[in-house]
């Protein structure tokens, strides 16, 4: 056949498929952009178990194989960062990790003068051929080095090519703390993975390098369990096909380079307030959530409010320690289920009516000392310039980061176990 009959045979489907695709909701188009990863080739999604939990690891994380063989190493997954990197064997200053445990470099690295270079905001070099260096600052901790190619084993069961597939990423060889702790008091802990996974929105991302080479779109979600542990994964095929409250990702330039949302209207007790959040980063590598103190001291006064006559002290810092504002009940609290009577959710209102609830569970954690705290922040002291939601605020949830559409879902799920090896995607679990 003609190859233009056969384009434009091809070329009226699709357009005949995204007319179709106008007349349904919102709620369900996930579901077809599956049929249009499926149609432009993409393979199956990639799932992955993590493991972790908000209090008292502080971060979740999963294991990915890297080299050839292969060799484990720890991630903890960032949905605020782009680049990923791992604690690497060359001449390494501030790694957590004993020699024998670092990633070896091989010869593979990455030149100044190649695109993902320029992708992490290098300004170049004067020898274009020289290896291409980074700097990444988190709110606790930096780390510098260059950037690599290896292979990634993602799907070891599959017989896909993403079951090797070469990544570029950071060879990190100096570790440093910011010298940042929560409120000026929060104690510092060394880095207890090999590295950081970034899922962010630039081009050296992982899932922008997945969907650079046809594997899988540009959709990323996770499910953060309450009890610990949950799953990530990488492509469309999990997205359900309704159920799901879709806000649009901010474009304003600011905020374009992260998962942002917003304004937001909060609610308390089901009952607007008057505290008008402008914009709201979804930031999973973040254990905590963080407001700046305007909008933080408007949160903690609704909460004191209401707990008044509800027989809970607010304990010293001092006889704690876990975060900066805590409650002492008549008996040491022993699960969240123990203070849910005594506090209520709050909501997130966003335009078109999409509604994100934070019930008690996911701004609180128990402490060792048996005390309910806040897991919501000051971000003012501790340089967090945005409004960010944290790991802490998204448990018991699918968060759905779609790239290709533009936009940022949730929807409630137990998180555990994780999909099931019969549901139709590939899964490394």
């Amino acid at each position: 056949m003609d190859d233009n009959k056969i384009m434009g045979k091809v070329s009226f489907m699709m357009v005949l498929f995204f007319l179709v695709l106008s007349c349904f909701p919102a709620t369900v188009q996930p579901s077809i952009n599956t049929a249009v990863q499926a149609m432009a080739g993409f393979g199956p999604s990639i799932v992955l178990r993590l493991t972790g939990n908000v209090y008292p690891r502080g971060q979740f994380e999963l294991s990915l194989r890297i080299g050839n063989p292969p060799k484990s190493f720890t991630f903890e997954i960032d949905t605020g960062s782009d680049l990923t990197w791992v604690q690497c064997d060359a001449n390494c200053q501030g790694c957590s990790l004993p020699k024998h445990e670092l990633y070896k470099p091989g010869k593979a690295y990455v030149p100044f003068d190649d695109p993902l270079c320029a992708a992490i905001g290098n300004p170049g070099s004067d020898n274009p051929k020289e290896k291409c260096d980074f700097t990444v600052q988190y709110v606790d901790l930096s780390t510098s080095g260059y950037l690599v190619r290896d292979i990634f084993t993602l799907r070891p069961d599959k017989g896909s090519t993403a079951g090797s597939i070469t990544f570029t990423f950071g060879c990190g060889n100096k570790i440093q703390s910011s010298g940042n702790k929560i409120q000026s008091n929060y104690p510092e802990k060394p880095l207890e993975t090999a590295g950081i996974l970034g899922l962010g929105k630039s081009n050296v991302s992982i899932p922008h390098q997945l969907r650079a080479v046809g594997e899988t779109q540009n959709v990323i979600g996770h499910c953060l369990s309450g009890k610990s542990g949950g799953f990530l994964f990488i492509g469309n095929d999990p997205v359900p096909s309704s159920g799901v409250t879709w806000v649009p990702m901010l474009k304003e330039e600011l905020l374009v380079q992260y998962y942002a949302s917003g304004p937001a209207d909060l609610f308390f007790a089901r009952k607007a307030t008057d505290i008008k959040i402008p914009h709201v980063l979804f930031d999973c590598g973040s254990t905590y959530t963080y407001f700046p103190s305007r909008i933080y001291g408007a949160i903690l006064s609704l909460l004191s409010n209401d707990l008044i006559g509800k027989q809970l002290v607010q304990v010293p810092f001092d006889q704690d320690g876990t975060l900066p504002v805590c409650w002492r009940g008549r008996e040491p609290f022993k699960s969240l289920s123990d203070v849910k009577s005594y506090f209520k959710t709050f909501t997130l209102r966003f335009t078109k009516d999409a509604y994100l609830q934070l019930p008690p569970e996911t701004y609180l954690v128990i402490s060792e000392h048996g005390n309910a705290c806040l897991g919501i922040l000051n971000g003012t002291v501790d340089d967090v310039e945005y409004n960010l939601l944290g790991a802490i605020s998204m448990l018991d949830k699918m968060l759905i980061y779609d790239n290709e559409m533009g936009q940022i879902g949730w929807t409630s799920r137990d998180c555990f176990p994780p999909i099931s090896r019969t549901e139709p995607f590939s899964a490394m679990l």
